[in-house]
């Protein structure tokens, strides 16, 4: 008798304190969080150098991904098929942790300021613009073959960006900025990332209660999620 009545009350316990912290096998007491792993300068060789502490380890149920503006500059230039390659190295990653991803392409330029910091003989006879089509062509091709969620960011830019050097541009100008930039966005421009990829979440409306932006530059836009990179507007959209 007394046997029955302990595993009885140990049963009840036990089913309210399951119900208590999960849910539908979600955890009620986890808070749902975005983090900033955007980090200046970084291109698809560095990613994979830190993606296991700076993205996997976060257990991310979606993780955000931007990555190929250093790729092809003079810089911290990565051949098109080693590119290809290590792009499909990092997502096959972020897949196995069990992690859906939102792939962004890049965004456009304004090419004369770009051709100040890198020599346009460097991108020969394609140009800036050539290699960029082809980068953001192969981001499209993987996004198909992986079945990921796509974000056509350099579209949303290309479209309604005003690219050049009105102090409308999206993209840092010195009318705008006071630097001679071209290549990463305004306030105005990480705001408008930001609210892409909000409608975009809201349509196809995946998990994303663990979310990581990982990237370079661009998604860093000044560091953490309380300032105005994408992320930080992100969060506030997402009321995390």
């Amino acid at each position: 008798m007394q046997r029955r009545q302990f595993l009885q009350t140990t049963l009840a316990t036990s089913t309210i304190a399951l119900t208590h912290h999960f849910v539908l096998g979600k955890s009620v007491d986890e808070k749902p969080f975005i983090i900033n792993s955007g980090i200046g300068g970084n291109n698809t060789v560095d990613l994979l150098k830190r993606i296991d502490k700076d993205c996997l380890a976060y257990k991310p149920d979606l993780t955000i991904l931007m990555i190929g503006t250093n790729d092809m500059n003079s810089q911290k230039h990565v051949p098109l098929p080693e590119y290809e390659k290590n792009l499909r190295k990092i997502i096959e990653m972020i897949l196995d942790v069990k992690s859906q991803i939102l792939l962004m392409n890049i965004l456009p330029v304004y090419e004369p300021y770009v051709y100040t910091r890198h020599p346009q003989t460097f991108y020969g006879e394609e140009g800036h613009k050539g290699r960029k089509e082809k980068v953001n062509a192969t981001i499209k091709k993987t996004a198909d073959e992986y079945k990921l969620h796509f974000l056509d960011i350099h579209h949303v830019f290309e479209a309604v960006g005003n690219i050049g050097e009105e102090s409308s541009s999206l993209i840092t100008n010195m009318v705008n900025s006071n630097k001679t930039d071209g290549v990463h966005p305004t306030e105005n421009g990480y705001r408008t990332i930001a609210v892409a990829v909000y409608e975009t979440l809201q349509r196809i409306n995946v998990p994303h209660n663990r979310l990581v932006c990982f990237g370079d530059s661009i998604t860093n836009g000044g560091g953490g999620v309380d300032g105005n990179s994408y992320p930080g507007y992100l969060k506030r959209l997402l009321s995390y």
